[in-house]
């Protein structure tokens, strides 16, 4: 009888089913995709795996049949990443990466399709010029992490051994360290934080059409149905709604799958393949999601098997008890207080199982107190405007409904509350200060090994480069005591040798004056070392051919300090890095063509009035040297495992979000069309349509604002023990204003939406009856 109250009666009975399905099965895709999140992580890291390059030892680095050199390359345009491997085959049997049928020839490249898709875009006209590769193959699905990855493989035949890597195969199987504690509790957070909104919403959505089916089962109780009859008929009318729901679930579920490749969300892309449910979880989910329905809806049958007079009827129900509503946070309270100060940076394990009690405990209490709460401030509101009078009057009959419709929101900012001061509080132990100076330059590149010649040539062409207004660019060697090593030396002493102008060498020395053809000595507080410990000593000679002591493979090229040569105070290096000491010389007091392996340093300064001014320095440095890195000067820089934590949890935020706030329409929609025929009379005998929107808005905005406040008041309570756990003070009392802003304004655009239907549900066909 309750699987045929659910499929008949007409189109009102049908369109309750159907709102509850959609409503179930929004919740149940959402699980399904959580579920989906173990294999989608094994999937993403076998292909990452797959094509790692395996670097030979570098004492058994010898060119074989099925060896090859390669460089593995990175470079930022217009904000994204675009990472390759620019490969030299030693023989002809070189093993091909995942992905590729055949490893590209010279001068080609195989990329990814999304690559692909960019460079024959207008938009990737700048990004050509520094790929300068002919275009030859595409790379599949099983050689990249996502669909929307920029990835490339090129072949080149002026490839190196000196700057270069020699490998012979790919795939690792890459360990990694245990996830230190502090970051496995921010998982476990977000897991709770996650789901639990999800699981109340399926909670709210077996109850769609309440009102009606309370007074269909009461007016059954009193034509004779005792207690367990009727309970028997309304856990199967939510059993037979919870499997539509079931079918609904996996049918937007195989939606989203295939829509999966196409969207990218905080950076992170998807292969349609990667959403496969664990099994024992999917079976979990279709087990507990009729279990759920039927659960809640006995729940709530007390008011139907112990008054159906009064149901019937429509007298208002009896009050809401307190006490066992609070002992749900009391007891969450009671489960995380005693892990105060027992998680440690250091550890690698933490008492799950408590912490994801306390914190469900926790933020269950809020759908406890929300109904409590609305119901005793809504039972003494008295006047106020039409439309304010409507609305509370309806929330002193029922204002179950309403609040059952906000506490998905709510548990989602509650816990949004707690990880936001979580993070806060954390992320300076997972961010720490590089040192560089941004505002002296934003760009830094270094090249090695090329010949003093060409790096002044690479500095020259940087500075005339679009949108470059200025250059610190600099050679740097090593120069040494002339001589064998002497009697009781491990080593023979040499010192740095940095050559450049002189805007370049006031970046790193505080020079008191310069001019091309000066040269200075660079040290701490300006003093000059012992000569047996530094050959840089005004008047010395120095061999500019140095290897550090190893044997000399060339003669020796010697070259004199000026005897003028000042002793200057070292200044803090624009990187961040060791201050610059030594000999620094102006171009014209040496022949940098004589100096032996020297690097070429450029830290550029940009335009910001200029477009695309970084784009163009990277091409710059792509045509003097293809696999040329050129790193963005930033002021912090954060632990990837903390970014990638960091990324995930807003990943599933948004989702979850989007998800809660589709069912809330669905909740708000069924709650109007419930009151269809109502809302008809009462435009019928002239109450303005303005004034029954403003009426819906209030029905809405009173158990918003109150559970906005227990969220905000829970969310602080849940984040002090979570603080107290990793023993870490509040940095931020604020914290809870973004996810309250975002909540409130879901709730709101929901309320908006939901106009449209009620000004259609208001028109005279509404007061048909059947």
């Amino acid at each position: 009888m309750g699987a045929r109250f659910a499929v008949t009666g007409g189109r009102r009975g049908w369109t309750r089913t159907i709102l509850t399905a959609v409503g179930v099965g929004l919740g149940v895709c959402l699980l399904l995709t959580a579920a989906s999140v173990p294999h989608l992580l094994e999937s993403r890291d076998d292909r990452v795996e797959g094509r790692y390059v395996i670097p030979v030892m570098h004492g058994e680095a010898k060119p074989s049949e099925r060896s090859f050199l390669f460089v593995e390359t990175e470079t930022l345009y217009r904000g994204d990443t675009i990472r390759g491997t620019v490969l030299r085959p030693d023989g002809g049997r070189a093993p091909v990466p995942p992905g590729l049928a055949k490893l590209p020839g010279p001068g080609e490249m195989a990329v990814s399709p999304a690559l692909a898709d960019l460079l024959a875009s207008p938009e990737g006209a700048l990004l050509k010029d520094r790929l300068p590769y002919r275009i030859t193959a595409t790379i599949g699905d099983q050689g990249l992490v996502g669909p929307s990855e920029l990835f490339y493989y090129a072949g080149s035949a002026s490839l190196q051994a000196a700057s270069s890597e020699r490998s012979d195969g790919f795939g690792s199987p890459m360990g990694s360290d245990p996830m230190n504690a502090v970051l496995l509790l921010v998982i476990v957070m977000a897991c709770v934080v996650l789901l639990l909104p999800v699981a109340v919403f399926i909670a709210t959505a077996t109850r769609f059409g309440s009102e009606q089916r309370d007074r269909r089962l009461a007016a059954l109780r009193l034509v004779g149905s005792d207690r367990a009859m009727t309970r028997r008929i309304a856990a199967g009318e939510s059993l037979c709604e919870s499997l539509f729901g079931l079918a609904a679930g996996a049918g937007i579920f195989m939606l989203v799958r295939q829509l999966a490749g196409s969207v990218t969300v905080w950076g992170v892309n998807l292969f349609p393949s990667d959403l496969m449910p664990n099994p024992g979880l999917a079976a979990l989910i279709a087990v507990a999601v009729p279990a759920c329905a039927i659960a809640v809806t006995l729940f709530t049958l007390r008011g139907v098997s112990i008054e159906p007079l009064g149901v019937v009827r429509n007298t208002a129900p009896r009050r809401r008890r307190l006490w066992w509503r609070v002992l749900l946070p009391v007891a969450g309270l009671a489960l995380l207080l005693p892990l105060a100060g027992q998680i440690d940076m250091n550890d690698s394990d933490i008492a799950s199982y408590q912490i994801v009690g306390g914190s469900l405990l926790l933020l269950l209490g809020i759908t406890a107190l929300l109904p409590w709460l609305v119901e005793a401030v809504v039972g003494r509101l008295r006047g106020g405007p039409v439309s304010w009078q409507l609305a509370v009057r309806r929330l002193q009959l029922s204002s179950g409904t309403a609040s059952r419709a906000v506490s998905g929101i709510m548990v989602a900012a509650a816990g949004g509350i707690a990880l936001q001061m979580l993070f806060t509080s954390m992320q300076s132990d997972f961010m720490k200060p590089t040192g560089m100076d941004t505002a002296r330059a934003q760009l830094f590149t270094s090249v090695p090994g090329a010949d003093g010649t060409t790096s002044r040539e690479i500095i020259e062409k940087y500075a005339a480069t679009k949108g470059v207004t200025g250059v610190i660019g600099t050679i740097e060697a090593y120069a040494e005591r002339p001589g064998p090593r002497r009697s009781g030396e491990s080593f023979i002493p040499s010192a740095g040798l940095t050559v450049g102008d002189c805007p370049s060498l006031r970046e790193l020395a505080k020079l008191p004056s310069c001019k091309d053809g000066d040269v200075f000595i660079a040290g701490e507080r300006g003093k000059l070392r012992p000569p047996d410990e530094d050959p840089a000593q005004p008047g010395a000679q120095v061999d500019l051919h140095a290897r550090n002591g190893a044997v000399k493979e060339t003669e020796p090229e010697l070259w004199r300090i000026p005897a003028t040569a000042e002793a200057v105070d070292t200044r803090t290096h624009p990187m961040g890095r060791m201050d610059i000491t030594g000999i620094l010389a102006t171009p014209s007091t040496i022949d940098v063509s004589k100096l032996q392996d020297p690097t070429t340093t450029a830290m550029i300064r940009l335009d910001p009035k200029v477009p695309d001014a970084a784009e163009h320095a990277r091409n710059t440095a792509a045509a003097i040297n293809p696999v040329t890195d050129v790193r963005t000067m930033q002021n912090f820089e954060r632990d990837s495992r903390y970014s990638s934590v960091r990324t995930g949890l807003f990943v599933g935020a948004a989702v979850t979000m989007l998800v809660v706030a589709a069912s809330m329409f669905v909740s708000t929609v069924e709650q109007l069309r419930e009151r269809k025929r109502l809302l008809s009379v009462l435009v019928a005998f002239g109450t303005p349509r303005a004034t029954l929107s403003w009426s819906v808005l209030w029905q809405t905005a009173v158990p918003i604002v109150m559970g906005l406040a227990l969220a905000i008041t829970t969310g602080i309570g849940l984040g002090l023990a979570l603080l107290r756990m990793i023993d870490k003070q509040v940095t931020d009392w604020w914290a809870f204003l973004p996810v309250t802003g975002v909540g409130a304004g879901l709730i709101l655009l929901v309320t908006a939406l939901s106009l449209p239907p009620l000004w259609r549900m208001t028109r005279p066909d509404g007061l048909r009856t059947e």
